[in-house]
């Protein structure tokens, strides 16, 4: 188990405060890194991240803003995480958004889909997933080690199914936006990019690819996600931390390049 032991890393996790962003860092610490929890300004600090800091302290766990779309601010994060805990040598770039269904009902064709929510999605999950890396691989290759892990999704080798959205309320049905889905087909794609060509820095890249995660999603959601995935459920928390560890581990130390899917199985069919 040894291999797994990441006692003296420094890992940045990205989008810190998002839905799985607690869910990286609990298991990071839990393997005895010290982690830099990244989120852009203004960002309210939530519950379980509250927990973990409680747990750990300020000698662990530490938070600083930066937008990963804004480089002067990502190198402000590198000096702090410098300062504070240590040179980085595990990125896990986690920041994403997406456009879930609007609280009042109004949905759009696929023809109406505004330009700029598509634009906005691209920027922030793949040119964003970028410029992080080239701030934080970037120290970690010129230190000559590293690993990086890019979140990505089951919906970058699948497209969106609209039957497990179209009983939610939404004129016209929902639809998952294009961007997300193609967002997260640039981040395998970047991965390889990444990885061919920081690995003679002595820095591994890897996606690791999450299917649904269960969190507060309806019931007939649930349902019809469940009834689509081979081993019959959503994923949960526990579910992603080992293959988490394993990517940023010496566990997967000839291990780079790659998409890891914990998905269920989903992408089998």
């Amino acid at each position: 188990m040894d291999l797994f032991d990441l006692t003296g890393d420094v890992a940045v996790v990205t989008g810190a405060q998002g839905k799985l962003g607690p869910i990286w860092v609990e298991a990071l610490l839990d393997a005895g890194a010290s982690v830099l929890a990244l989120d852009r300004p203004g960002i309210a600090v939530g519950a379980e991240f509250k927990r973990l800091a409680a747990r750990f302290g300020p000698q662990r766990l530490t938070s600083a803003s930066a937008d990963a779309c804004r480089r002067a601010e990502l190198e402000t994060a590198l000096e702090q995480c410098r300062q504070t805990i240590g040179p980085p040598t595990i990125l896990v770039n986690n920041a994403g958004i997406d456009a879930p269904p609007a609280a009042d009902g109004k949905g759009y064709r696929l023809e109406e889909i505004p330009f700029e929510t598509n634009l906005r999605i691209l920027e922030v999950n793949a040119a964003g997933l970028f410029l992080v890396t080239q701030v934080f691989a970037g120290a970690m290759a010129r230190a000559g080690r590293g690993t990086v892990i890019n979140i990505g999704s089951l919906y970058a080798s699948v497209s969106p199914d609209a039957r497990l959205y179209d009983h939610i309320p939404s004129d016209p049905p929902f639809l998952k936006p294009p961007a997300y889905g193609a967002s997260k087909a640039a981040v395998v794609n970047l991965t390889k990019y990444l990885s061919a060509h920081l690995a003679p820095y002595g820095v591994r890249v890897n996606t690791l690819s999450p299917g649904g995660v269960l969190g507060g999603q309806d019931p007939e959601f649930k349902r019809k996600f469940c009834e689509r995935v081979p081993l019959g459920r959503m994923a949960t928390a526990e579910d992603l931390r080992g293959p988490l560890l394993f990517l940023a581990s010496r566990a997967s130390a000839y291990v780079t390049g790659i998409n890891l899917m914990v998905d269920g199985g989903f992408t089998v069919w």
